[in-house]
């Protein structure tokens, strides 16, 4: 059965007149991006499905190193009582062999036994008495209670071994503890980045902008800076490359090594032909899935150690038009910072295009700064007017209680008479 046709034109229906209004461009929501670098500094990456894990074997110290603490100190105690245990196993053993554990002497007249007769170690009675010789002698405690004596050679082998291999524990456990310690990431702690990037116009160019500084008052020696975007990028060729590394020139003080971190620093990158941002607007960066990852490096002041602090800014925490508030200040004839104030930004007019845009129609610019100095004419004009209007009210309002109290100054007052018990009361009344 065919389709009744409608007296309505189509191209006069709601379909038709739908498709025929200007649509505005629609952009996909951003897809929820895993950081490279998490905010903290710590890479964000998991190492699966690795065969050869014998190569962390063959570097035992960094292993030990990179441990969390809980299994240092396990690793840190087991050890020790391993060796212990298994010297005074041989120190037992020594004693076994040599006869020095024969009691038939000691049930006779154990005085004389012990004065007469020869012994690898004295006082070494039973397998305690050897666990606590071991620990004297790799410990270096000797209490005096039981020594070695020249009768034995393999007691004086047995010695010698210990005290090696006790210096080789010694040594590799507690630089692993002094090393965890004094690890360069502690002092990176007092490094601090600001929560936001900036992307905002300085000196007629479009320019990506953080703030870093230092709690410490011991300087960072060296002080560079790096930035580098990560993003998906696919080649020509069809190859994805799901983490391109790209680097980001800075301005000309940070990357020739010359930062001086004595206050916190607002580090620029101006948007250039050579920038990955230089295509980026400031609607195409809501939904692209870069991120800017910053490297602080230098040498610590006070220990010599070299340090590094990370973070990274994905889209969600670069603000489009906005920049830093000053927070260093000079205060009689000493200079402050508010780190109060180290992540507070405020908003100033921007133009919404990308750097690409601006270079080839400079009057964009222009336009904007022009829109922005006649709105702010019009916000001062607005303001100025209402100080006015409220100076008016209130010198009206002064002059009408003026009016009003000479009007009741000058009112006459009449007097009024009542009756009362025993005389009369007057009451004035104005």
């Amino acid at each position: 059965m065919l389709a009744r046709k409608s007296i309505i034109p189509e191209e006069f229906g709601l379909p038709g007149l739908a498709s025929r209004l200007p649509r505005k461009p629609v952009f996909r929501d951003r897809v929820n991006k895993a950081r490279f670098i998490a905010k903290n500094g710590a890479c964000n990456l998991a190492h699966k499905n690795i065969r050869e894990q014998g190569r962390f074997l063959q570097d035992v110290f960094t292993t030990l190193v990179d441990l969390r603490w809980r299994f240092t100190l396990v690793i840190f105690t087991t050890t020790f009582v391993s060796s212990w245990l298994l010297f005074a196993m041989s120190w037992w053993l020594v004693a076994f062999a040599h006869g020095d554990l024969d009691s038939r002497d000691l049930d006779l007249d154990p005085d004389r036994a012990w004065t007469n007769k020869t012994y690898c170690v004295t006082n070494v009675k039973s397998f305690i008495s050897a666990f606590l010789f071991s620990i004297e002698v790799q410990v270096t405690i000797g209490f005096g209670g039981r020594m070695i004596t020249e009768h034995c050679p393999t007691a004086i082998t047995v010695l010698i071994m210990q005290n090696i291999i006790g210096l080789i524990i010694n040594a590799v456990m507690l630089g692993c503890i002094f090393m965890k310690t004094a690890q360069s990431n502690r002092r990176a702690e007092t490094l601090i980045f600001s929560r936001h990037a900036v992307i905002v116009v300085r000196n007629n160019c479009l320019c990506f902008m953080i703030r870093i500084g230092d709690l410490r008052k011991s300087m960072i020696i060296g002080a560079t800076v790096r930035l580098q975007v990560v993003r998906k990028t696919t080649t020509l060729e069809g190859e994805v490359i799901p983490i391109h590394q790209i680097n980001i020139p800075t301005e000309t003080a940070v990357a020739s090594n010359s930062l001086l971190l004595l206050a916190p620093l607002i580090i620029c990158h101006v948007i250039d032909k050579e920038s990955p941002l230089y295509d980026l607007s400031a609607m195409e960066l809501q939904c692209s899935d870069l991120e800017v990852i910053v490297f602080l490096e230098g040498v610590v002041e006070t220990t010599g150690i070299t340090t590094q602090a990370r973070t990274s800014y994905i889209a969600e925490e670069i603000q489009w038009g906005h920049r830093f508030v000053p927070i260093v200040t000079e205060e009689e004839g000493l200079y402050s910072a508010d780190y109060s104030k180290f992540g507070n930004t405020v908003k100033v007019t921007t133009p919404r295009c990308s750097a690409r845009e601006l270079d080839e129609k400079p009057s964009i610019l222009i336009q904007t700064l022009q829109k922005s100095e006649l709105s702010h004419q019009n916000s001062l004009r607005k303001r100025n007017s209402m100080r006015r209007n409220n100076s008016i009210r209130k010198s009206a309002a002064s002059g009408l209680r003026r009016n009003n109290s000479a009007l009741a100054a000058a009112a006459p007052k009449v007097q009024f008479f009542t009756p009362s018990d025993g005389g009369q009361n007057a009451n004035a009344v104005a």
